[in-house]
């Protein structure tokens, strides 16, 4: 059962496109490799680091969590841009409260199968409308989208929301991802066009 709505405020704007964006009615695939082999009766989200109560999560204790439903935008680094999407799953704001983030935590790295990893600013990773969705537009996110479980950051380029999410480590320093590693920036505000450093 759902037990909250939230619009996040990107949608609430005037002009609902980031600089240089286009807007797709599809949802374009992409990623570097295609999706790895998931199976959800061994699936774990790990939360670790700087938190004063590390916790594992089997999918279907994930799934039994208070769960929100995010309308949200979506954009990716490439320019495209799709609208009004439709996220269910567990905000970020609820993992927070369940493992007592410390005092130093100050950055998050987010890891995913075959050792993707994403970072970004606590406050970032804290926002209102920040989940991590295993439902998209009423269906369940397929694995080609990141599914079971990927995370959504709707306020940051949509590499920041990775695919097959694993575990959540808090940091009190930040850490470069794999694109960031790669050369694209390390916060990632499409409003600023934060593309690449």
């Amino acid at each position: 059962m759902t037990d909250e709505y939230i619009i996040s405020p990107d949608t609430r704007r005037e002009q609902r496109l980031p600089p240089n964006q286009v807007r797709t009615l599809k949802w374009p695939v992409l990623d570097a490799s295609g999706p790895p082999q998931i199976d959800t009766s061994t699936w774990q989200l790990e939360v670790s680091g700087l938190v004063t109560t590390p916790i594992k999560w089997s999918y279907a204790d994930f799934r039994s969590l208070p769960r929100v439903k995010v309308k949200s935008d979506f954009h990716c680094v490439t320019r495209w841009s799709r609208l009004d999407n439709e996220w269910e799953g567990v905000s970020a704001r609820e993992i927070l409260k369940r493992v007592g983030v410390r005092p130093e935590a100050q950055f998050v790295l987010v890891h995913a199968y075959e050792g993707w990893t994403t970072n970004m600013p606590l406050p970032d990773f804290s926002g209102e409308d920040v989940l991590f969705a295993d439902i998209h537009d009423g269906r369940p996110l397929s694995l080609e989208h990141g599914g079971p479980v990927r995370l959504v950051v709707p306020r940051l380029y949509a590499w920041k929301s990775a695919k097959w999410v694993t575990g959540i480590e808090f940091l009190d320093r930040d850490h470069a991802g794999y694109w960031e590693e790669m050369g694209y920036h390390m916060r990632g505000d499409p409003w600023t066009e934060e593309r690449y450093r």
